[in-house]
């Protein structure tokens, strides 16, 4: 038991709430300096800043860990909640919210099974998303220009994949080398398919008509890199087609899934890349052959057709006897012929000749004479002049009409003038003065308040008949009246327009 002092206060220290939170940590953090803890991953968050939030969790408790922004940078596999991870860092303190938790220096799966529980799910993700649809994927060109290869270009693939293609067919091929395993190796895929999309065809480096990836096999983890989904991302948005030949037949990777064309080995890939050359020239000759013995049967039919045509048809002697005979007759007839076309012609000029009289034609022109007469005696100077006397007529009465309107107009706006001038007097300033008024000017300013005339040096009192000064010693002087300034003159007539 404590002992009570005289003030009721035992002889337990005193603790400020910092120095016993300082104590807390020191204490964690000197009995926990390094742990490794396996854990499945609950909650994530990523804040602007790039650290990593995350929770360890087990069936029955959870740790908050925290993951620095340089240290996420580099683990090879981003913590995905649901992921069962073996952390490696130091237990501290945060004393803002009285809590412990792991400040997170390695992760890195808990086995096999967890990389293919997170692939699984990846997978899944991917699928719904379409990307594995048959639909999209293209058909691979037959005989490409440039093959480009994405891989080491130092390990065993790149020299089998050149190999097999100078064998079967020798094509152009640009290598883009990238790292096929590690920390680094999905980023410089991803950024090799997508430059090699980048290019412009028929350029200096002109764009390939055919990808290909590869790499060796190796375990689960070596070719992790090819599960990501930032590699499978960026094959699935390749515009050229593209053949994924990652580990050997037995190994499957996400970009397997995405690609346009598996193929179980490189060697496999540069074999689906081009054909055999010699088989195709062998194809070639074959067909050639084969085209050149069918024309000739052609042919063949075609000649003893033509000659069994031949005999059905009758000697050419035979063909001219008819056309012949018929030619004579027609000559013996064509004098009679000609005689009876004659005879018909004459008739019926004759009776044409009979219908054209004299006397017809005579009332025909005395009936044209009477027409022009008529329209000639409608064409003389008096109808002329009368049409325009008609027409000055109507223009003097017209522009009698156009005075009257314009001098009522003139009047009018007279009289609107005349209103205006007097309300205008009416309303101004010197009508109100008649009434009793005046107006205070000090300085050649209006005056309207008892201090603004004080500070001014001299003042002038305006009344209806004139203008009264007042200087500094009190002295009055009359000035001009307004009354008798000139009158303006009178506008002139039409001077309101």
């Amino acid at each position: 038991m404590d002992l009570i002092d005289e003030a009721g206060e035992g002889n337990t220290p005193e603790f400020s709430v910092s120095e016993l939170s300082g104590a807390v940590k020191r204490t964690i953090e000197g009995g926990f300096g390094h742990v490794r803890v396996r854990g499945e991953v609950g909650r994530v968050s990523r804040p602007r800043s790039g650290h990593v939030y995350l929770d360890l969790k087990d069936d029955k408790a959870v740790i908050a860990g925290i993951i620095w922004k340089g240290v996420a940078a580099r683990l090879p596999n981003p913590p995905e909640e649901g992921m069962e991870v073996v952390a490696t860092g130091r237990l501290t303190t945060f004393p803002g919210q009285s809590k412990y938790q792991i400040v997170i220096e390695d992760m890195v799966p808990a086995g096999a099974g967890a990389l293919m529980a997170m692939l699984e799910k990846r997978k899944a993700k991917l699928a719904a998303e379409g990307l594995f649809d048959a639909g999209r994927k293209r058909p691979l060109p037959y005989l490409p220009e440039i093959i480009g290869v994405v891989t080491s270009p130092s390990g065993a693939v790149i020299r089998d994949i050149l190999h097999r293609l100078r064998d079967r067919f020798p094509r152009k091929v640009l290598i883009w080398p990238v790292a096929v395993q590690g920390a680094n190796c999905a980023a410089e895929v991803a950024r090799a398919i997508d430059g090699f999309n980048q290019m412009t065809p028929g350029g200096a480096l002109p764009r390939p008509d055919l990808l290909i990836v590869a790499r060796g096999g190796g375990s689960v983890e070596d070719l992790w890199g090819f599960n990501e989904e930032v590699v499978a991302r960026a094959a699935a948005a390749s515009e050229i087609p593209l053949i994924s030949a990652v580990g050997h037949e037995t190994d499957t990777t996400l970009i397997d899934f995405v690609s346009d064309k598996r193929a179980p080995t490189p060697t496999a890939a540069a074999e689906l890349a081009v054909p055999v050359r010699m088989e195709l020239a062998a194809q070639a000759r074959d067909m050639g052959l084969r085209a050149t013995r069918a024309m000739a049967l052609r042919l063949e039919h075609r000649g003893q057709r033509l000659r069994d045509l031949g005999r059905a048809l009758p000697r050419p002697e035979t063909l001219l006897d008819g056309p012949r005979q018929r030619l004579d007759t027609l000559t013996d007839r064509l004098p009679a012929g000609l005689s009876r076309a004659v005879g018909l012609q004459r008739l019926k000029l004759s009776e044409t000749a009979g219908a054209l009289r004299p006397g017809l034609l005579r009332r025909m022109l005395e009936s044209e004479r009477k027409r022009l007469e008529d329209r000639a005696a409608r064409l003389t100077p008096q109808a002329i002049m009368r049409e325009v006397r008609q027409g000055r007529e109507r223009l003097d009465r017209l522009s009698a009409r156009m005075s009257e309107v314009q001098g009522a107009r003139l009047a009018d706006l007279n009289r609107r003038a005349e209103a205006l001038g007097r309300l205008n007097e009416t309303l101004g300033y010197r009508a109100t003065l008649k009434r009793g008024y005046a107006v205070v000017r000090g300085d050649g300013q209006v005056v309207t308040t008892t201090a603004q005339a004080r500070a001014a040096q001299a003042l002038e009192i305006e009344f209806a008949d004139g203008r009264l000064a007042l200087e500094g010693d009190g002295a009055a002087a009359q000035t001009k009246s307004p009354r008798a300034k000139t009158k303006p003159k009178p506008p002139e007539q039409g001077s309101l327009f």
